[in-house]
């Protein structure tokens, strides 16, 4: 277990750039199964998720390589060269390690008509379900069980078009029917769709090899099923937690920041409510620069799907309201465990109470260093950069969960100007 240390006190000033989105490349990769031949995906983080993703394919016959510009860089391009007759389980061992890899559901049904899939692991931040997954693929015609931990799925005479609603705009079951539907036999119409960049990503890479797809970033898509898709070339989007990460961390520590590699667009109402908060936001094509240079001022910050505040980027709302003038009313409405890693902003000295789904934060001028560990990607970097507002050091374990969402995370901090160090964990922080 290696761990992060920060000192307090430092101004985040500089520039950084953006990797691809994590939850774009993780699903680019398996939307590639659809089609037979050689895919590649550009713009992909160096994180460990991908590595997990990369070797879930390669379980299923596909070979996996990356092409790196450099030992160093942030990003590399990933080239998959997908076998005519595929593998149909995903594993247990990788699967508990990468919620993600329930995304090769869809296409491995679409392809092969059947498929045998570990229910997923990932993060702990609440109960994620894959009942809309399974009730959507059963009204394309999929006949699908579960036995020892496993989803087993079949459609033996093929998917078929169908309307599917959603009862919440989940983003990984409209991922997963989504990408079965492409090779179905018909139209299907998913209603209550998620929205998200990374959707609209997804379906810009599939139409690109030959599906038919019509209101991609709306709440319902219609897609008409192609007998067959080709493969492609696709640079994933920029990653906007990343970026809505760099953006809180200057308005926290009052710093300076310019983040290039991202469409603003993305982070519309997270950024709103750094101007809101005291910040000074400047938007172009493809980057943003957020300046502060007073104490923030409190706000209160709802999670919702997307076009709202995203879920992702709560540890960092919670960090910009730990050290605010005032109280902020924080109200989490996405995932049920999202306030797990609060004990640890409070050993940093947050003043936080939470109730259900709210949290009622005070605002502190300084917090104080202490030991703390990540419960997960985002609430560990949520604690590096409340670490930066603290007096003292602050040491961040189990930061394993970083690596896999931060390509790099060390050494942005570096270059805009925190002293930060990582090294193994001490026994009593291994915890």
């Amino acid at each position: 277990m290696d761990q992060i240390a920060v000192n307090g006190g430092a101004r985040l000033a500089g520039e950084v750039r953006v990797a691809g989105a994590k939850n774009s490349a993780l699903k680019l990769m398996a939307a590639a199964l659809l089609a037979p031949g050689r895919s590649v995906i550009t713009n992909v983080p160096r994180i460990t998720d991908i590595a997990i993703m990369a070797e879930v394919l390669v379980r299923l016959g596909c070979t996996v390589d990356f092409i790196d510009p450099d030992g160093s860089s942030p990003v590399r391009e990933v080239v998959i060269d997908v076998p005519e007759k595929l593998g149909t389980e995903a594993d247990y061992d990788l699967v508990r390690r990468l919620r993600a890899s329930i995304a090769v559901l869809g296409p491995l049904l679409a392809r092969c008509g059947y498929v045998r899939v570990a229910h997923p692991g990932g993060d702990a931040i609440g109960s994620r379900g894959l009942d809309m997954h399974v009730a959507g693929l059963a009204r394309m015609g999929a006949d699908i069980t579960g036995e020892h931990g496993f989803v087993i799925a079949s459609a033996a005479g093929g998917l078929r078009g169908a309307t599917i609603w959603l009862d919440f705009p989940s983003v990984g079951a409209t991922e997963n029917l989504l990408m079965a539907a492409v090779l179905a036999k018909g139209v299907t119409e998913i209603d209550n769709a998620a929205r998200e960049p990374e959707i609209v990503d997804i379906c810009a890479m599939l139409t690109a090899m030959g599906a038919r797809i019509e209101g991609a970033g709306t709440s319902t898509l219609r897609i008409e099923g192609v007998a067959e898709l080709r493969p492609v070339v696709h640079a994933a989007i920029g990653d906007r937690i990343v970026a809505g990460t760099w953006a809180y961390g200057a308005a926290m520590t009052r710093g300076d920041v310019t983040v290039r590699g991202i469409d603003p667009g993305f982070l519309e109402i997270a950024l709103d409510k750094l101007v809101t908060a005291g910040c000074a936001v400047e938007k172009s094509q493809d980057s943003f620069r957020v300046r502060m240079d007073v104490r923030p001022t409190s706000v209160d910050i709802v999670t919702l799907p997307y076009p709202g505040f995203a879920t992702d980027l709560l540890p960092m709302a919670i960090g910009l309201a730990a050290v605010s003038d005032g109280a902020s009313l924080i109200t989490e409405n996405i995932f049920d465990g999202r306030f797990m890693f609060v004990n640890e902003m409070a050993r940093l000295g947050a003043e936080i109470k939470t109730d259900g789904h709210h949290a009622v934060v005070r605002g502190r001028e300084r917090l104080s260093g202490a030991p703390v560990r990540a419960t997960d990607i985002r609430a560990g970097a949520g604690l590096v950069i409340a670490g930066l507002c603290a007096d003292g050091v602050t040491e961040v374990g189990h930061v394993h969960h970083i690596d896999r969402g931060y390509p790099n995370f060390v050494a942005d901090l570096r270059a805009l100007g925190v002293a930060v160090h990582r090294s193994e964990a001490p026994d009593e922080l291994a915890y």
